[in-house]
């Protein structure tokens, strides 16, 4: 039921205004904003969803002049220049600036909550075919590893390209300096150490780079008889658990540029450097990225020598954590899995496994941002449960 408006008056000295709504709650709109938002062809360019109004043409002390409620459907206000505005009740109502209303807005554009996991993860699976062509499955898919931050694709031909597709079904992979695509297999002079068949300590991939993939995907299409199990462990929840142990400890790891480093050939030449804090947060404190991988932490440190000790303390503190039993998960993927993990959150390991003098163990990887796989979310939303 779409809602409906009872009363609007303006408020503090006409800066401010005030809508009852026919369910009995209330809102309050700064006429700034509104005067910012004007939906009409002259401010906002709908074939865009783009404001059209210049910032410098705003007036930042702006008052209404008058307002008008023509229906219970729609407000119209009259600014001092004599210019008109309209908006919609339901426009203005999921725009609400109530703490409860921005809390429903931002748990609808970038779905915030998190499920997290140990070593009683019940990994979610899916059958790969189904998330390529049926839009609920492909929405569930991408809700889930949102949410839990780990999905497995089963029943993918056992072939390269098969995560080309992938990234065509939520839009484009991202190309990194190892290419579109990249094989993980044991290779002579590996310009990495994924490329090789010792074990691999759990770790986030490329936080050299500014803005780390946010999405990874492996594809096993050869898998070795010993060895070669996959560990995952949920980064957000180690970090919860450090910061309560340890809140020093979480503030050094949060606040410590530590340097990264990468440089070789491969898709192309590359000498890539980046600062990096192993703990990314937001403005209250809460973990949103994690930094970590051991391999390419640069022997170069730009920290006072004092402060070197303690954050390696620190630093250790949190290995240990994301090792413990208790923390992380370990399986073995076969021939045609696809894993989707959050590269932002889940730090992924591989035990170690003999080489041969054939390839017995190759996974295919590549990469997405979050900001495309988002992106496909909403649309996939949209379409399936037929709203924004």
């Amino acid at each position: 039921m779409k809602p409906g408006i009872q009363k609007v008056e303006a408020l503090d000295a006409g800066r401010l205004l005030h809508v009852e709504w026919e369910d009995g709650s209330e809102s309050c709109y700064p006429c700034v904003w509104l005067r910012d938002n004007c939906q009409c062809p002259r401010c906002f360019l709908h074939s865009a969803r783009a404001r059209k109004l210049l910032f410098e043409d705003l007036d930042v002390n702006i008052v209404v002049k008058d307002i008008a409620l023509p229906d219970r459907k729609k407000i119209s206000i009259t600014w001092p220049d004599e210019h008109t505005s309209e908006y919609e009740a339901e426009w203005l109502k999921k725009r609400c600036f109530s703490e409860e209303a921005r809390a429903k807005m931002r748990k609808d554009l970038f779905l915030p909550e998190r499920q997290h996991w140990g070593s009683d993860l019940q990994l979610p699976k899916m059958p790969f075919e189904e998330i390529m062509f049926n839009d609920e499955s492909a929405y569930k898919w991408l809700c889930t590893l949102r949410k839990v931050g780990i999905v497995l694709l089963t029943g993918a031909a056992t072939r390269q390209g098969e995560l080309v597709k992938l990234g065509n079904r939520i839009g484009f992979l991202r190309l990194t300096f190892y290419g579109p695509t990249w094989q993980v297999q044991d290779k002579a002079d590996a310009n990495n150490v994924a490329y090789t068949t010792g074990k691999l300590c759990f770790h986030t991939d490329y936080p050299v780079l500014q803005h780390p993939p946010g999405v990874q995907f492996l594809h096993c299409i050869k898998q070795t008889a010993a060895g070669g199990e996959s560990e995952v462990v949920d980064g957000f929840h180690v970090a919860n658990k450090l910061k309560k142990q340890n809140p020093q400890a979480y503030q050094i790891l949060s606040s410590t540029a530590v340097d990264y480093t990468d440089d070789g050939v491969d898709y192309c030449d590359f000498a890539v450097q980046c600062k990096q804090r192993i703990i990314d947060v937001d403005s209250r404190g809460e973990a949103v990225r994690i930094n970590y991988n051991n391999a390419t932490r640069d022997t170069v440190f730009d920290i006072p020598a004092e402060k070197v000790r303690p954050f390696y303390a620190a630093l250790k503190e949190f290995n240990d954590l994301l090792n413990s039993a208790e923390h992380k998960f370990t399986f073995k993927l076969k021939p045609g899995d696809i894993v989707t993990f959050d590269n932002w959150r889940v730090l992924h390991g591989r035990q170690s496994y003999q080489p041969g003098s054939e390839v017995t163990r190759h996974l295919e990887g590549a990469y997405a941002d979050w900001d495309v796989v988002m992106s496909r979310l909403r649309l996939l939303r949209k379409s399936v449960l037929n709203r924004d």
